[in-house]
C-alpha cells in the first residue's frame, strides 16, 4: 500500500468555510484545560516515573500482543521517526520492550513488550481508570450520559476532521484496493453478484476525463469515489464506497461533496448517478444531498434507481480546486 500523496498534489478545497476565530478559542480553552487536568505536561504521567510520550508508546505497543513494526507506529502517532527511535531504545534499556528485525521484513525493526512492560501497561490502566472515576464522581448518572454522549461526538467529528480526500492516479495501488473492497462488498450484498469488469477504467478517471479520489485516514486509505465525464457539461459518479470502520462520520458526503467539485473545475454543468435497489442508504444520501430521481439515462445492469443534480451556478463561478491540505 502505498503512502498519500504528498501536500503539493491536487486535492480538492475543503467543504466548509474556514472555521471561526471563536471556534478555534473554544477548542484551544477545552485543550488547555483537559491536559493540565489529566497531567499531560507532568514527567510523571500518572505518578509513573515516565512522560506521556513513552507511556503512550507503551499502550499503542500493548495493543499487537506480537509485536508492532515501528514504521506503522510512526505513521499511527504521527512521530519523526529520529524521536521514535530513541524512545524505543529507551524503554528497551529499561527492559520494557525488544526490539528486533521483522520476520516478514528484515528491513523493518518490531517492538514488543517484556513481561515488565506489560506489567506497567496493566498498572497503567488502573491508574487511567481510577483518574476518570475521579473525574466522573462529581457528576450525577444523567449527566455522565451527557458527557458521554459528547465525547463520541467529538471524537467522530475528529475523525472526520483528520481525514484527507485526495485526488490520486486511477491506477495507482490505493486506487485499485480500494476498488478491490467496493467490489467485494456489493458482490455479497447484490443477490446477483457482482462482475468487477463493471468497474472504471483508470483512463476515465484521469486528467480531463474525471477523477478519482482517495480517502486517507492515517495514512490508510478508508473510502473513494469516481467522477467520468459522460457527455459535453455532464458527468458521472461512480463507485463511492467508505470502508466499514469508517463508517457513520459522514465521509461518504465529504467525497461526494469533494467529486461535485472536481466536476465544477471541469465544466461540467450537471452530474448524474445510478444506484441498485439495495442500496437504501445510498439513495437516502443522494436525495439528502439535492439528487433528483431521474429516468434511466444509460443501460446498466446493476442499477435501478439513477439520479441527478445541477450544480450550483455559484459553485460554477468558485475558484478551482486549490493545492495544499484538504
Amino acid at each position: 500500500m502505498t503512502q498519500p500523496p504528498s501536500p503539493l498534489t491536487h486535492q480538492p478545497p475543503h467543504p466548509t468555510q474556514p472555521p471561526h476565530a471563536d471556534h478555534v478559542a473554544a477548542f484551544r480553552r477545552f485543550n488547555r484545560y483537559f491536559t493540565r487536568r489529566i497531567g499531560v505536561l507532568d514527567d510523571h504521567y500518572l505518578g509513573q516515573n515516565r512522560p506521556l510520550g513513552e507511556a503512550r508508546l507503551l499502550f499503542e505497543i500493548a495493543g499487537s500482543p506480537h509485536g508492532v513494526a515501528l514504521r506503522e507506529l510512526r505513521a499511527r502517532l504521527g512521530l519523526d521517526a529520529g524521536y521514535l527511535s530513541r524512545m524505543a531504545k529507551t524503554l528497551q534499556a529499561q527492559g520494557l520492550v525488544t526490539l528486533a528485525p521483522d520476520p516478514r521484513d528484515n528491513r523493518l525493526r518490531t517492538v514488543t513488550l517484556t513481561p515488565a512492560g506489560r506489567a506497567e501497561v496493566a498498572e497503567q490502566d488502573l491508574r487511567s481508570d481510577a483518574l476518570v472515576t475521579g473525574l466522573l464522581g462529581g457528576l450525577t448518572p444523567a449527566q455522565r450520559d451527557r458527557l458521554t454522549d459528547s465525547l463520541a461526538t467529538a471524537r467522530r467529528l475528529l475523525r472526520l476532521a483528520s481525514i484527507t480526500v485526495t485526488v490520486v492516479d486511477g491506477a495507482s495501488p490505493d486506487a485499485r484496493a480500494c476498488l478491490d473492497g467496493y467490489a467485494a462488498e456489493i458482490d455479497e450484498r447484490f443477490p446477483e453478484g457482482f462482475d468487477p469488469s463493471d468497474l472504471l477504467r483508470p483512463e476515465e478517471v484521469s486528467g480531463e476525463a474525471g477523477a478519482f479520489l482517495v480517502a486517507y485516514e492515517e495514512g490508510t486509505p478508508v473510502g473513494c469515489g469516481a467522477l467520468r465525464r459522460l457527455s459535453p457539461g455532464v458527468g458521472e459518479i461512480r463507485h463511492v464506497w467508505v470502508t466499514r470502520a469508517a463508517r457513520r462520520l459522514g465521509l461518504a458526503r465529504r467525497i461526494l461533496g469533494g467529486l461535485e467539485r472536481e466536476a465544477v473545475a471541469r465544466g461540467l454543468d450537471v452530474v448524474r448517478l445510478d444506484t441498485h435497489a439495495t442500496l437504501t442508504e445510498a439513495q437516502a444520501m443522494y436525495r439528502a444531498c439535492g439528487y433528483r430521481e431521474i429516468p434511466a439515462y444509460a443501460d446498466h445492469v446493476y442499477a435501478s434507481h439513477w439520479f441527478e443534480k445541477r450544480l450550483a451556478e455559484g459553485a460554477r463561478r468558485a475558484d478551482p480546486p486549490r493545492y495544499g491540505g484538504s
